[in-house]
């Protein structure tokens, strides 16, 4: 993260107070694939493992937040709010969940995608607790001047 990057971070902050950051995926790639599919109204929803969060309770999801959802390099991409938070095992997700989270998944496919994912990130179970996070777009920025 460029100090420009960190000063446009605080300045979201003070539009969107209480604002956390954070970045999609585990690459470069599959991060700006996730920032593409909010852009394109596409994605609605992310989830991870509840085990993600017990060190760290304050990225616990909070509905009506607003977060900066940041490219790779740390560049701030995305502003999003929160509209709903569930808890819930990998193997109750239902279709409406796994389209959330990408409008091309079928739920076997958001199954078998999230199984080989969570499997090579700590460890995948059919009952493992999951926090399936809604949001909605608030603000694109790219290409607003920071």
């Amino acid at each position: 993260m460029t100090d420009d990057d960190y000063d446009a971070i605080v300045d979201l902050n003070d539009i969107y107070p209480g604002a956390g950051t954070f970045r999609f995926g585990n690459s470069k790639a599959e991060c700006q694939q996730q920032i593409d599919l909010v852009r394109r109204g596409e994605k609605s929803a992310n989830c991870a493992p509840f085990r993600e969060f017990k060190d760290d309770p304050d990225a616990m999801p909070v509905v009506g937040r607003c977060d900066i959802a940041a490219n790779w390099g740390g560049s701030p991409a995305l502003v999003l709010r929160t509209t709903r938070v569930e808890h819930v095992r990998f193997c109750d997700v239902t279709l409406d969940m796994a389209e959330a989270e990408s409008s091309s998944y079928t739920l076997d496919g958001w199954r078998a995608e999230k199984t080989h994912y969570f499997k090579r990130n700590g460890g995948w179970s059919d009952d493992m607790p999951l926090v399936f996070e809604f949001f909605e777009l608030v603000e694109d920025l790219d290409g607003r001047s920071l």
